[in-house]
């Protein structure tokens, strides 16, 4: 499944572990692609960082960002070296107000995992709580309630231009553009406002 990063408490140690075997039996090569698999997880999560700012005139400064979803995956609250963590850092360091929902993590998770951080932080018990007022949606877990909700009132509490940045490819893109959304998803075509943003 797409994902702006993989997490988990095991995935990365076990690529970890798989590459200092290959240097200890002397497989300098494979073991350097297993550590760049993890550059590349580092990488696709500072690219998502990037392209939210630059999409939104290039500043997000005190612009307010619903992040939807931060356990590593969905039905958990483990956020075990969960995407949201990093992107969420990246987001707040370029000035932005974030606005978090999950419906399985707890607040007090969210304030360990962004310890230091937390004064740009605000948790929800819903989410048109967080979407309200909201300039930009995160899609950072793919919870199916996430699919389910009423984008054109979404629409309606967001400030305009609205933007989703679909970190999981879980929603009906081609619907959110109809409402009036500027959709980025992972691996589709950009918007065309995204690349006019970006001057591609």
């Amino acid at each position: 499944n797409a994902s702006v990063g993989f997490g988990g408490s095991c995935f990365q140690k076990d690529i970890l572990n798989l590459a200092y075997i290959c240097e200890c039996h002397g497989l300098k090569e494979v073991a350097d692609y297993w550590y760049s698999v993890v550059g590349m997880n580092d990488y696709q999560k500072s690219r998502f960082v990037k392209r939210v700012v630059s999409a939104m005139f290039n500043t997000i400064r005190n612009k307010k960002i619903a992040m939807l979803g931060f356990a590593f995956k969905k039905d958990t609250g483990d956020t075990r070296e969960t995407p949201a963590i990093d992107v969420g850092r990246g987001l707040i360091e370029d000035g932005a107000r974030l606005a978090i929902y999950d419906p399985k993590v707890s607040d007090e998770q969210i304030a360990m995992d962004m310890e230091g951080m937390t004064d740009n932080i605000t948790c929800y018990k819903s989410a048109m709580e967080a979407l309200d007022g909201a300039h930009a949606v995160t899609v950072m877990t793919e919870w199916d309630e996430f699919k389910a909700y009423d984008w054109k009132e979404i629409y309606g509490v967001m400030q305009k231009p609205a933007f989703v940045f679909d970190g999981r490819n879980i929603l009906d893109h081609e619907g959110l553009k109809e409402i009036g959304f500027i959709v980025y998803a992972l691996g589709k075509p950009i918007d065309p406002f995204l690349k006019s943003a970006e001057g591609a």
